[in-house]
């Protein structure tokens, strides 16, 4: 899916952010991305998309953390939390192949929160539409131009 890549690339240039781009092999899993390009999990960025009281938001936090429901439940102020099924975020990110949509919620009409683990990266490295493309920006780019809500609701996975 070639149109969320090229989406992302133009959104970036037409915002004077510069970008690096990065080609890994097929993964499925932004801790894969992260082990197959060398790069902390820490700045590699997964978005989580749920359905909060039926409206889609986007949850953006680092590869080898997990989206701790309750914290969410708390910022939100909602208890009517859950996953997006994929047939649901299927539709909304069209461009991209399921579970390779960049951070940028803004550009699919869906709120965006950033865990503050995240956002206390120089860079940050995401999926743009494929199981294969990545791009690289700076944090300071990605807030000024996602404007997302910064919030703590990221639980670090346990290593086994």
């Amino acid at each position: 899916m070639q149109q969320c890549k090229e989406k992302m690339e133009t959104y970036l240039q037409q915002n004077q952010v510069p970008f690096q781009e990065q080609q890994h092999p097929r993964t499925f899993s932004a801790r894969t991305i992260a082990e197959s390009e060398h790069i902390s999990s820490k700045k590699t960025a997964k978005t989580v998309i749920l359905q909060v009281n039926d409206q889609m938001m986007c949850f953006v936090l680092p590869a080898a953390y997990y989206v701790d429901m309750g914290k969410v439940r708390a910022i939100t102020g909602t208890g009517n939390v859950r996953l997006a099924h994929e047939d649901e975020f299927e539709l909304a990110f069209p461009d991209c192949e399921v579970g390779t949509m960049p951070p940028f919620g803004n550009l699919y009409g869906i709120p965006v929160y950033v865990d503050t683990s995240l956002a206390a990266e120089d860079s940050i490295t995401f999926p743009v539409g494929t199981y294969t493309d990545t791009m690289s920006i700076k944090y300071a780019d990605f807030e000024r131009l996602v404007h997302p809500r910064v919030a703590i609701f990221a639980q670090a996975q346990a290593d086994f």
